[in-house]
């Protein structure tokens, strides 16, 4: 009987508590009779603009708390002001129109919602026609802090004809417009032209010299940019000095590149290809799917083996890839050294199943350079940190570069040097296995 009794007081304190709980959860009343009487005209605005409101606000019961401006552009909420009302009276404040790309002229939802300290609210809704600002210029800011002005030569649409360098930093203002307008600002953020941001827009164009640069204040499209081609495919953009392609290549394959100015003058990796007298390339390793970046910092190409979306490994079978990382090598030449940097690392070129080459002239000038007193690299199996070739895994067959025990660095052997201009070939065979690799280093 006393084991029902425990039963039976557990559940009534159980029900209480629950109770208690039901009656914590239990929302406040809505209180009150807020009362709201815009003293503004709401007529019209321009994209861009402030919109000045005012307001008499009351409640013959309750503190007040907020006024809000709400703005939408369709059921999007576009824009918000708050202000707090802790007394019954005349409130004004600002609401901003933003200035979007591709919005073109309409009619916008203004809001003015008053609320008490009880949760009580009231609201007023009034159409807003928009027009966006037809500007009669624009002006062109480089980050050298010149301004070049940009005629109108339609609607919307805007150059600046000048004598320009072949890339140009800048960013775009406009002039103020409107009852309360604003100076709009377009700049560069995550690779697309935006308002609101003064980070330069790079502008590219084949050569320096006169040309016009074009900007459309509705669609947000500007021109030039470089439109590069690689094998007859376009090059995306990673940043204002490299532009990417990643494709399958075959062996043998010759390619066409267009848009690069001062073509003629860049290096080309004797490892991944030739170029004719016409320009055109010739793939040199195994075929495979590579990605190219066209470097205009250092006006070469960088290639990198590629398995799907990822960096190409090196498979146990000695397929895949190798790469360098460490110092006293670089592409394409000394100046942009590796170092210890892993974004950096030096892709070998496969040249057959197992077998991987790099070539460098020695010299800290030279094209594909290695440093002619000292080197200390090392190969990896990976684009970073990891699997490598280390102690007992690699063996040399030079007199001149030698295997520094346990890490599996290079190094010029005691009392050697390499000749400066003189062509180095670096192959690694792999075919044994990753733990029985045989660098061969031929001079030329």
């Amino acid at each position: 009987m006393k084991k029902y009794k425990s039963i039976l007081c557990s559940l009534i304190a159980l029900a209480a508590f629950s109770a208690c709980n039901n009656e914590d959860n239990t929302e406040p009343p809505v209180e009150g009779n807020p009362v709201l009487t815009p003293k503004t005209q709401i007529t019209s605005a321009m994209f861009g603009d402030s919109l000045t409101f005012s307001a008499s606000v009351s409640d013959a019961e309750f503190p007040l708390s907020t006024l809000k401006a709400q703005l939408f552009y369709g059921d999007e909420k576009v824009s918000e002001t708050v202000i707090r009302t802790k007394t019954n009276g005349d409130y004004t404040g600002k609401v901003f129109i933003p200035y979007l790309a591709n919005i073109p002229n309409g009619t916008a939802t203004l809001k003015l919602i008053l609320q008490n300290t009880h949760f009580a609210i009231t609201q007023q809704e009034f159409s807003l026609p928009l027009t966006r600002p037809d500007y009669d210029h624009l002006t062109l800011v480089t980050s050298e802090g010149n301004e070049y002005t940009m005629e109108r030569t339609g609607l919307y649409q805007y150059k600046a004809t000048a004598e320009f360098p072949q890339k140009v930093k800048a960013y775009i203002k406009t002039p103020k417009a409107g009852t309360q307008g604003n100076e709009i600002v377009f700049g560069w953020i995550n690779g697309v032209i935006t308002q609101g941001t003064t980070n330069t827009i790079t502008f590219s164009n084949s050569n320096a010299g006169t040309y016009e640069i074009n900007f459309n204040t509705l669609t947000y499209v500007a021109s030039p940019f470089i439109k590069l081609l690689f094998g007859g495919e376009e090059m995306a953009m990673v940043d204002d000095d490299n532009y990417k392609i990643e494709k399958d290549l075959t062996t043998g394959q010759v390619l066409e590149v267009s848009g690069i100015g001062n073509y003629s003058e860049w290096w080309i990796d004797p490892d991944y290809f030739t170029r004719d007298a016409s320009g055109k390339l010739t793939f040199l390793p195994m075929s495979g799917k590579y990605r190219i970046t066209a470097n205009f910092k250092y006006n070469y190409f960088i290639v990198e083996r590629m398995n799907g979306t990822d960096f190409a490994t090196l498979a146990d079978a000695g397929n895949g890839a190798v790469w360098i990382i460490g110092e006293k090598i670089g592409k394409p030449s000394l100046i942009n050294e590796v170092g210890w940097n892993t974004d950096k690392a030096l892709c070998m070129a496969p040249i057959a199943a197992g077998k991987y080459q790099t070539t460098v002239v020695a010299g800290k000038g030279a094209l594909g350079s290695v440093d002619t007193d000292a080197i200390n690299f090392k190969f990896f199996h990976q684009k970073g940190w990891g699997g490598e070739f280390g102690d007992g895994t690699i063996t040399s067959n030079s007199t001149n570069i030698v295997v520094i025990g346990g890490g599996g660095n290079l190094a010029l052997a005691t009392g050697k040097t390499l000749t400066t201009g003189k062509t180095y070939v670096f192959t690694l065979d792999v075919t044994g296995g990753k733990s029985a690799a045989i660098l061969t280093v031929v001079e030329k």
